[in-house]
């Protein structure tokens, strides 16, 4: 049962002391001793972690029946020399991976390039990533030696999700988030939102109340209308029940003919 995040690497006293013998895949995949898991690593940015982060951890983690799940992660000066900048910083970037359930290990400060070096110190038995070449750095293919020596297992990307579809999302509907956050208190100096447009959205809020006020009165107004012809109904039909069983009563009392039937005189005689 899962209590607690994941350690850092750098953090933790428990260091792998299985003999590090080196496994081919097919060994791997066939199960290890119980004191000898395969040891995977997976690397990345993971800036707003989503799904396909965690889809791939899954992956990377059920690689083989008994697998230890490292994951690298890169600071934010590697980070923003090589790729760009992130919207978390790399504290809430390591964080986030220490609450995902698949992942055993953080590494932080996770190196670019996977050095023989690094590979050893961390008892590295294969990488897991996509296998589409990832161009960085000066290389085509950052894990190229990586897979020339037999140590790359591929996982799949998942379609539909990634962090640059969910910046482009906030990029395209940025106008309704502002708006949002105004409402919420933020102040246009933490949005960077010129004067003018802070008057606009908040102009804006204020017609969106009116309209919701408006909709509110139209659906109460509409909603009085059907109780009142609900009601007017019931009474019609009250009325209509009333006015037989009124008629019903005259003829029985009257007859027919409207003479009262108790006071007519006898005819026998």
């Amino acid at each position: 049962t899962l209590t607690a995040p994941a350690p850092f690497a750098d953090e933790t006293s428990c260091q792998c002391r299985a003999p590090h013998e080196k496994l081919t895949i097919a060994q791997a995949r066939l199960g290890t001793p119980v004191d000898r898991p395969v040891r995977v690593y997976a690397d990345g940015i993971f800036d707003l972690f989503h799904s396909g982060h965690a889809r791939a951890l899954m992956q990377a983690k059920t690689l083989f029946p008994n697998s230890y799940l490292l994951v690298g992660v890169c600071s934010d000066d590697l980070t923003h020399k090589f790729k760009g900048f992130t919207v978390m910083n790399e504290t809430e970037r390591y964080e986030a991976l220490r609450h995902c359930r698949y992942v055993d290990e953080v590494i932080r400060d996770a190196p670019w390039t996977l050095t023989p070096e690094f590979l050893e110190k961390h008892k590295i038995d294969f990488v897991a990533h996509d296998d589409i070449p990832y161009s960085s750095a000066g290389s085509d293919d950052v894990y190229k030696h990586i897979k020339e020596a037999g140590m790359f297992v591929p996982t799949q990307r998942t379609e539909g999700i990634s962090t640059s579809d969910i910046i482009t999302r906030i990029v395209r509907d940025y106008d309704v988030y502002a708006r949002r956050n105004l409402q919420r208190g933020y102040t246009a100096k933490e949005l960077n939102v010129s004067f003018i447009n802070e008057k606009k959205y908040r102009f804006q809020n204020q017609v969106d109340k009116m309209k919701e006020k408006v909709k509110n009165v139209e659906e109460k107004s509409k909603e009085f209308v059907y109780k009142v012809e609900e009601k007017s109904h019931d009474l019609i039909q009250k009325w209509e029940e009333k006015s037989r069983e009124f008629i019903g009563n005259f003829l029985e009392l009257f007859g027919p003919d409207g003479a009262w039937v108790g006071i007519l005189p006898s005819q026998e005689g």
